[in-house]
């Protein structure tokens, strides 16, 4: 490719990539150059303002028509700018949660924290913008790759080494099997391409390659339903979390999971929609195939909020809940209505404060305890009343309370359902039986925080970082829980937000 090609090629559209490619670059030179005994915290400050710069870009990049460059494996339209604007939310706020995390062995390899942590949001970025499985792979191995460092960062820890083992396994097992989903697919269709795969496919009406094709598409459902942690592909997801620092389990339970289902809808949606289906009506393989994602979704919210009952860790509890709400986004997308991809949209938001939120006060209190139960929240009122009823929030949006963002998010997946002909009411039911299960472990907490007598009468500060992000998630809980329109408007002004092949 000549130069002057290379320059014809609108590189603006990458400005919030470029910008988190250069922080992650600037900041490795820093630590590498900064002595040892400096301390490196305030690199995250710094890789903070880099996530900020790049959200403001992708909010600049609104107004841009779709746009594809080179050779259309990089696309900017209104799906990857709608998604980006979570990933960074949900970077920034992981970066406030590393900035003031502090475990009593210490974090002597602090300064390949932030660096780390934006290569993988790097990676979530270009995935939500791949338009070819070759950037698509790159993407979702650069998120994989740093995820795994990431999770294994305390290296003295018996179980944050356990965790990244296990995480690198399956994770290589789920890389895998996707890779070996889209060779099928590259040798029915002969290319990479996505845009051009759906056309491809809509010509591959013999028998043959149409059972090939549903083989590629449940190969490719496996491998990615490791990475939302869909059951039975969620075996990893407890131990991850546990044993990871706090800030990296929140990244993997926020931005991993959104950056899942950004692919999941993309590839499913633009590839299998157009696909036919043998002998189906209708026609179409990707409608032809909603009772394996309904099984998928209805397995997740059972299994997920029933083992979620015997949990004492509240790193492990919030594993299945994370599990469990995987289940509740799949049901909007086994439900396919016209109202599907804005209500996961809402949904993945909703999840993204009130599940940030929630790491930020559990982070708080384990760093103080070196421990992760649940009755560390005993008497949380009494030491800390504002910190308590911003936990209450969490708790009540987590369990689908109205007033909350987790209850409009719900209720969009729910009535979603029910909308479509004929309506899904078997995943609906299983999604109220699950919903008030959960408010078993979620009230758990509750009863713990307002109404168990505290260890300790000390009163009980947030540093700066904590703070902020527990203030950002309690009131955009609570104000996308009573105005959700300002979302919905916001979502409104995404050009062809829904259109894979604009």
């Amino acid at each position: 490719m000549s130069m002057q090609t290379l320059m014809q090629y609108e590189w603006s559209v990458m400005t919030p990539e470029w910008i988190i490619a250069g922080t992650a670059l600037i900041l490795s030179l820093v630590d590498l150059l900064m002595p040892d005994d400096k301390d490196r915290r305030p690199l995250a400050w710094i890789a903070f303002v880099g996530v900020a710069i790049a959200l403001i870009a992708v909010i600049g990049l609104i107004p841009a028509k779709t746009t594809a460059i080179l050779h259309d494996t990089f696309r900017l339209d209104g799906f990857g700018k709608a998604f980006k604007l979570l990933l960074l939310v949900g970077g920034a706020l992981s970066l406030l949660l590393a900035f003031d995390y502090r475990p009593k062995e210490g974090l002597k390899h602090r300064g390949e924290f932030s660096y780390l942590l934006l290569c993988a949001l790097l990676g979530a970025m270009i995935v939500t913008s791949s338009g070819d499985f070759i950037t698509l792979f790159v993407g979702l191995e650069l998120l994989s790759l740093s995820s795994y460092i990431l999770a294994g960062m305390r290296k003295t820890s018996v179980q944050a080494n356990e965790a990244a083992l296990k995480y690198v396994i399956n994770g290589g097992i789920s890389t895998a099997i996707t890779l070996f989903g889209m060779s099928y697919i590259f040798g029915l269709t002969g290319t990479t391409n996505i845009k051009e795969i759906a056309v491809e496919v809509q010509k591959l009406a013999d028998g043959g390659y149409q059972y090939i094709l549903a083989l590629a598409f449940l190969l490719l459902l496996v491998g990615l339903a490791f990475k939302i942690s869909a059951v039975p592909f969620h075996m990893w997801a407890p131990d991850v979390y546990q044993g990871a620092p706090t800030p990296v389990t929140a990244f993997l339970s926020v931005v991993s999971k959104t950056a899942g289902f950004a692919l999941i809808l993309r590839l499913f949606i633009t590839i299998f929609a157009a696909a036919p289906a043998r002998g189906k009506d209708p026609a179409s393989m990707l409608l032809s195939m909603q009772e394996y994602i309904a099984f998928l979704a209805g397995a997740t919210m059972i299994i997920g909020n029933i083992v979620a009952l015997k949990q004492r860790s509240t790193k492990r509890l919030l594993a299945y809940s994370s599990i469990a709400h995987a289940g509740y986004v799949l049901v909007g997308f086994a439900a396919m209505s016209w109202v599907m991809l804005d209500s996961i949209w809402f949904y993945l938001l909703a999840y993204l404060l009130m599940n940030l939120g929630m790491f930020a006060v559990l982070q708080r209190m384990s760093d103080e305890a070196d421990a992760d139960d649940i009755s560390l929240f005993a008497g949380l009122y009494q030491r800390s009343p504002l910190l308590a009823v911003a936990m209450g929030v969490f708790l009540l949006s987590l369990a689908g309370i109205p007033g909350t963002a987790g209850f409009i998010a719900k209720w969009n997946i729910f009535f979603g359902a029910l909308m479509t002909e004929p309506g899904h009411y078997v995943l609906a039911a299983v999604m109220i039986a699950t919903t008030v299960i959960s408010y078993v472990y979620y009230f758990g907490i509750f009863i713990q925080i307002f109404f168990r007598p505290a260890a300790e009468a000390s009163s009980l500060k947030l540093p700066i970082g904590l703070a902020l992000v527990v203030a950002v998630c309690a009131l955009g809980t609570l104000l996308f829980g009573i105005v959700p329109e300002l979302a919905y408007h916001f979502l409104g002004q995404f050009e062809h937000f829904g259109d894979f092949l604009q």
